[in-house]
């Protein structure tokens, strides 16, 4: 990780806890008497050594540490201060805060580079004399193949893998609940993953494929396609034949 050493920085690399709750109490006592000014935001990075994204989303936060330099920004090492990690209730890291009178007012979990910049862009803008603007950033290359070598991965996770909204047992919607009824009616074995509970992979997928709806089907890590495709393949016997051999389960 970057060390900052320099006292004036806007950027702190978190030694001791105090520092953090010490700044969020300043910056409560500073408005304290112009109560039409509103109490401005700190930026906490919550990261670990071990995680690539972590190394990947540091050179971001730098970035708009540099562009908003009137606003304070932290990294934390998650594991290393553990009762900050528990007090803003971090499970994963990367994880940004952005605290006002040490509330959180927004947060961003995972390495989602755009949404990291949108939600530091809408909270600090003002208060470093910035005009609102759409927040833009180039997604680091590094992290842009970190991403995709993901999602090469679940896609060929199983034979067949299909991505839906929900699970396999619990569709949580209708066309996920459809293609899961086809692949069940063909006794096909197959992998799921639920799209809802990572929106990285859920929006990552849509350009890694050029497609831009869900359910998605893949075979033999091949996109197929949605609901249409499927069902019009299955009336053709066209998908049957596409599928492998450990894919099929056997009728009983």
């Amino acid at each position: 990780m970057t060390d900052k050493s320099v006292t004036k920085s806007n950027m702190i690399q978190l030694t001791d806890e105090l520092e953090l709750r010490k700044s969020l109490e300043a910056k409560d006592q500073a408005v304290a008497g112009a109560p039409s000014k509103p109490s401005p935001v700190v930026v906490i990075y919550f990261w670990a050594e071990w995680a690539q994204q972590c190394k990947q989303v540091d050179s971001v936060i730098d970035d708009l540490a540099k562009k908003y330099a009137k606003t304070q920004f932290f990294k934390v090492e998650a594991e290393k201060f553990e009762d900050i990690s528990e007090a803003y209730e971090i499970s994963a890291v990367p994880t940004v805060i952005l605290a006002q009178r040490a509330k959180i007012v927004g947060r961003v979990d995972g390495a989602n580079v755009a949404e990291i910049v949108k939600k530091v862009a809408a909270a600090c803008a003002a208060a470093n004399g910035i005009k609102s603007e759409p927040a833009s950033v180039a997604v680091p290359a590094e992290l842009k193949q970190d991403l995709n070598t993901r999602l090469k991965g679940l896609i060929e996770r199983a034979p067949v893998m299909v991505f839906i909204k929900g699970t396999a047992p619990q569709p949580r919607c209708g066309f996920s609940k459809k293609i899961v009824g086809m692949l069940n009616e063909q006794n096909i074995q197959y992998g799921y993953f639920d799209i809802l509970t990572d929106e990285q992979v859920r929006q990552g997928l849509k350009e890694y494929s050029d497609w831009p709806t869900f359910p998605q089907l893949y075979i033999s890590g091949e996109l197929v396609g949605g609901v249409d495709i499927v069902s019009e393949m299955i009336e053709s016997g066209s998908l049957m034949s596409m599928i492998p051999k450990e894919a099929l389960a056997s009728k009983i």
